[in-house]
């Protein structure tokens, strides 16, 4: 898989992604727009949303999707509990393992649209109902987290999260995340409206996918790499479980993926979500139900560490791994 790996590491796509990492790096004045950022990123979650729910139309539903399915949230509900236990023994706080937990049994959306897009240069082309797959992995870690947090570390919000806020504060903030709502909304409508209808679209939401991707990994490796430097309470400990876990859990994904019988493509993008981290759904969501963990810590983590390596070294690993069990 060493053509794999080499194709991968000489995209565009990554490339930009170094471009804007060493930018960073040396101190440029280099920047996007937030707001063209944020534009990009609207386009990007639609874009993936709509070819994956125009794959199912074409597909429908199957064992193999409810394999998909139940894999990717006992994934993101078993996770936390090891990153969690790994945290405390190299002497973090309850209240911040469990937050930095959550983040690391959830997923990251622009990991996954960066592997699914790398995957089908290379000629691996996963189903569309893995857009589906990653939507689920949002959630559960999130109660993982906040259970974790309650249990062993007093946390008087984590403890009255789920029952204290009207309406289920937390509940709804999860469940209204941009980020869900784009995805599983644009998943519905490409369901809905099939080929057909999607061919007149086809050439925004396909045709200028990959350009725009390779401004928005600019963008996301100035923003890794300045968020790294930022921050003071990154310890060498930390950085190595911010790496280590990443592998492990993509290991165990890629093969969780095989066992349950996806495909290799399936099961590299499997083992790309188990190992991504969350530093969107998962910091809004700690944000109201868990305030007293330090966001710096698990955002440095995962946005400054995890995804840069995933992008660069985790991405053509798991494709790696999933050919030799596949």
């Amino acid at each position: 898989m060493e053509s794999t790996a080499m194709q991968t590491l000489t995209s565009p796509v990554v490339l930009f992604f170094v471009l804007g990492f060493l930018a960073a790096v040396v101190r440029s004045d280099l920047s996007i727009p937030e707001q063209f950022a944020k534009a990009m990123s609207i386009y990007l979650m639609i874009a993936i949303g709509l070819k994956g729910g125009v794959e199912i139309a074409q597909t429908g539903l199957d064992a193999q999707v409810l394999s998909a399915a139940a894999a990717g949230i006992g994934l993101s509900f078993l996770i936390p509990f090891a990153v969690f236990a790994v945290l405390r023994a190299v002497s973090t706080d309850a209240i911040n393992a469990g937050a930095i937990a959550a983040h690391y049994g959830s997923v990251s959306v622009v990991t996954f649209v960066t592997a699914v897009e790398l995957y089908r240069s290379s000629g691996l082309d996963s189903d569309g109902f893995m857009v589906g797959v990653m939507a689920l992995m949002e959630t559960p870690a999130i109660i993982t987290g906040l259970l974790l947090a309650r249990r062993f570390g007093g946390s008087d919000t984590a403890n009255t999260a789920a029952t204290s806020r009207p309406g289920g504060g937390l509940a709804h903030e999860v469940l209204t995340n941009a980020s869900v709502i784009l995805l599983l909304g644009a998943f519905a409508v490409g369901w809905i409206i099939g080929p057909a209808a999607y061919e007149p679209v086809s050439p925004l939401f396909t045709g200028l996918f990959k350009g725009v991707l390779c401004v928005f990994l600019l963008d996301m490796g100035l923003v890794a790499a300045r968020r790294l430097f930022e921050t003071r309470a990154l310890t060498a400990k930390l950085v190595a479980v911010a790496i280590g876990f990443p592998i492990v859990n993509g290991a165990i994904g890629v093969a969780i993926g095989t066992l349950v019988g996806l495909n290799v493509a399936n099961s590299a993008v499997l083992g790309v979500l188990a190992a991504s981290a969350s530093y969107i759904a998962v910091p809004a969501a700690m944000r109201l139900s868990l305030p007293e963990a330090n966001p710096g810590v698990s955002l440095a983590m995962s946005l400054g560490v995890t995804f840069p390596f995933n992008i660069v070294v985790g991405i053509p690993l798991f494709a790696a791994m999933a050919n030799m069990l596949g």
